[in-house]
């Protein structure tokens, strides 16, 4: 449970974006792409028609925080992107935790 693997450049969510395959629910657009590094890496796309910069950031921050609690960094050889839709402003933790839980479930990714 220790540092999250971010993936943080453009042509990194590009990549996973043009070759990943996509779900989503309500909430959230999960990309999920194999990757060759042998580890588990996530990155978060927030737009601004979300809300504000702070709401914004309180999303991120609820986000990387059930990522580290829920041990998602044991999906190994995995790129994943998860994209917040608009619906989500004013989401409470639980909501967003159950949406991700959703849409990992629907995308059959595996825990090693």
């Amino acid at each position: 449970m220790g540092t999250i693997n971010m993936i943080k450049k453009n042509r990194e969510f590009s990549r996973v974006y043009r070759n990943g395959k996509s779900k989503a629910n309500r909430l959230l657009v999960l990309y999920q792409r194999p990757n060759q590094e042998g580890l588990a890496r996530v990155g978060f796309s927030i737009s601004k028609k979300v809300g504000n910069a702070p709401e914004r950031n309180r999303l991120k921050r609820i986000l990387k925080e059930i990522y580290r609690q829920n041990d998602l960094d044991q999906l190994i050889g995995n790129d994943l992107v998860f994209i917040v839709r608009a619906n989500a402003n004013g989401a409470t933790y639980q909501e967003l935790e159950s949406a991700v839980k959703h849409i990992l479930r629907i995308s059959k990714i595996k825990k090693r």
